[in-house]
């Protein structure tokens, strides 16, 4: 693949989120190609359709969020990390409410790996089996329901944006699984 058509395939994906976070009801091929300069043909070179389109979106929308949590994760402490990774998976969802709601959009024709959709969970998840190594599957599941529910909450205008409510809410999670019991299922 030459440069210039990765070069491209990457500005219609940059074009395509650009429109679709400036509120465009209808992020279509076409718009995304006056956007980006180019044919009304030109997009159909990269990407089969519109849901092909949104999928690249959607996944460069997984990068920027591996990326805002991993910056996050900078810290020693596990509660610290975990704590401030849910803070940023919350502020991701505020400053980008369109493309969070595309990457998880159900039924919305996105065809993405699950593997393509897990860095910012699997950060997450590592720091979760340091706190309680005996529940990690369980309390990962547990952060990234409170998590995800506190941005769709945030998103839907159902609770204030207060940093500090989210944040208590959050570490309460980390210092229950620090304490958690060991996995009696197991016996």
């Amino acid at each position: 693949m030459s440069d210039s058509i990765l070069s491209l395939h990457d500005r219609l994906v940059d074009c395509a989120l650009a429109l679709l976070e400036q509120h465009e009801s209808d992020v279509s091929l076409r718009a995304v190609a006056r956007a980006a300069g180019v044919s009304a043909m030109a997009p159909y070179r990269h990407f089969e359709d519109k849901a092909a389109l949104m999928g690249a979106v959607a996944l460069k929308g997984f990068a920027m969020l591996e990326a805002d949590a991993a910056r996050a994760d900078a810290a020693d402490d596990p509660d610290a990390a975990l704590t401030a990774q849910g803070l940023a998976y919350v502020g991701f969802a505020r400053a980008h409410p369109a493309l969070f709601r595309l990457m998880f959009a159900s039924g919305a024709g996105l065809d993405l790996a699950l593997e393509d959709c897990q860095g910012a969970y699997g950060l997450m998840a590592r720091r979760v089996a340091e706190l309680a190594p005996d529940q990690a599957a369980a309390g990962a599941l547990a952060c990234w329901g409170l998590v995800h529910g506190l941005a769709t909450l945030a998103l839907d205008g159902r609770i204030p944006a207060d940093p500090g409510g989210e944040r208590g809410a959050i570490a309460l999670v980390a210092q229950a699984l620090r304490a958690a019991p060991p996995d009696l299922s197991r016996s």
